[in-house]
């Protein structure tokens, strides 16, 4: 093949994803030591069952795909209106913000819709990516050639990196004026710190001064435990008409193995709303009914209990973490409305040094700090999604670990 005809900006990118490299290390640890138990607080992943009202929607849906009289082949590409109807009630109608089932789009996942996103908008626009952060914001636009080259700092040239750290208490500042593309996550993966209302104002006010799109992720909204918090950006005056919101239920529901999830992009932001259901109705054929069925049952009495006790459960794992690293000594952050819990490591420890010897020395996996952005070096990620006895158990490893060495 004449490699001329490749797209030269793939390599651009590191050669392996953070996870994927995570999980190649795993493996070779697994198989050099089968008799330690290896506990797993690094990839986001859930591990609670789906709850009995998505499992009796899914069957319900099963048995009228088997029914001549209920069958049902391709559906709307922006979804069935009973789930868009569904997600406009339960996500903002109960807010008392004004989203129509219209500007919903259903899809296979947030993951999918935050990478795809960056196809509406030219190639040279500008784009400003919190730092850290998920790393699918970036590499999309890399992979689009947005980033320009990889300079000695692990930045790219091209991208503006918004610092939240400790010392700005994880709020981003605003970027350079001419910005186009404003990146957001919030509950933030992997901090698990929420961006203030205060915040949210500021970039909002910034965006419909300069005509900024901001792009929100707000995937784990519904771990947010403080009803004053910011659970969607169309709580902020003005956001409609320059924001669009992703959500997922995969974190939310445990969806991660049935995929689904749902993108708004509001009338006020008309010719995107358009562009987009052209580009989904070209590139993507819908979500299957079934699923669809089951996320509609998410929404109903049942499903809403029965998904908080999940949650809930997720978020006591998160304070046993937490509490556990701070009573050893350690710093962390998060992990108060988000699954995640951002521990910072000892003075001058290189965060991919620390995840081989936290494997090595606890069989305990975690998440290099460096993998979401410069500014996350030296800090480490774990996650609140595993089982609570072997979560404690991994604290309690922890606890007992050896000193990290000089």
């Amino acid at each position: 093949m004449n490699c001329e005809l490749l797209n030269k900006n793939y390599a651009l990118l590191p050669e392996s994803y953070l996870f994927s490299e995570i999980a190649r290390k795993i493996a070779a640890f697994q198989e050099k030591h089968p008799e330690r138990e290896i506990i797993r607080l690094g990839i986001g992943d859930v591990t609670r069952p789906l709850v009995p009202a998505v499992i009796e929607a899914m069957h319900r849906a099963v048995g009228e795909m088997a029914d001549p009289a209920t069958f049902r082949g391709y559906g709307p590409e922006p979804g069935y209106p009973f789930l868009r109807e569904a997600v406009a009630a339960a996500e903002y109608g109960s807010r008392n913000i004004d989203i129509g089932p219209d500007e919903i789009f259903v899809s296979d996942g947030s993951k999918c819709d935050v990478a795809n996103i960056q196809e509406l908008f030219s190639a040279d626009c500008s784009v400003a990516i919190p730092d850290p952060v998920y790393p699918v914001y970036l590499d999309s636009n890399v992979m689009a050639g947005r980033g320009g080259r990889l300079m000695p700092d692990g930045r790219y040239g091209k991208i503006h990196y918004m610092a939240c750290g400790e010392n700005n208490g994880f709020q981003p500042n605003l970027p350079p004026r001419g910005t186009a593309l404003i990146y957001l996550c919030s509950p933030n993966n992997p901090t698990g710190t929420v961006l203030s209302r205060a915040t949210l104002e500021k970039l909002v006010a910034f965006a419909l001064d300069t005509g900024a799109v901001i792009l929100f992720d707000a995937a784990y909204a519904d771990y947010i435990r403080d009803d004053r918090l910011v659970h969607t950006i169309y709580e902020i005056p003005g956001a409609k008409k320059c924001a669009v919101e992703f959500h997922s239920f995969s974190k939310s529901a445990g969806f991660t193995g049935v995929r689904c999830a749902f993108t708004v992009i509001p009338r006020e932001m008309e010719t995107l709303r358009r562009m987009w259901l052209r580009r989904q109705s070209t590139k993507f054929n819908g979500v299957n009914y079934i699923v669809q069925r089951a996320a509609e049952a998410v929404y109903t009495p049942a499903g809403r209990e029965q998904t908080r006790d999940v949650i809930s459960g997720y978020m006591r794992n998160a304070g046993v973490i937490r509490e556990g690293l701070r009573k050893a000594g350690y710093t962390v952050f998060g992990g108060e409305h988000a699954p995640y819990i951002w521990w910072r490591l000892p003075d001058g420890v290189k965060s991919q040094a620390f995840f081989d010897f936290l494997l090595e020395k606890c069989a305990v996996v975690g998440t290099p700090g460096s993998g979401f952005g410069p500014e996350g070096e030296g800090f480490f990620r774990l996650t609140a999604f595993g089982d609570p006895a072997k979560t404690r158990e991994a604290v309690s490893r922890i606890a007992e670990m050896p000193a990290f060495p000089a």
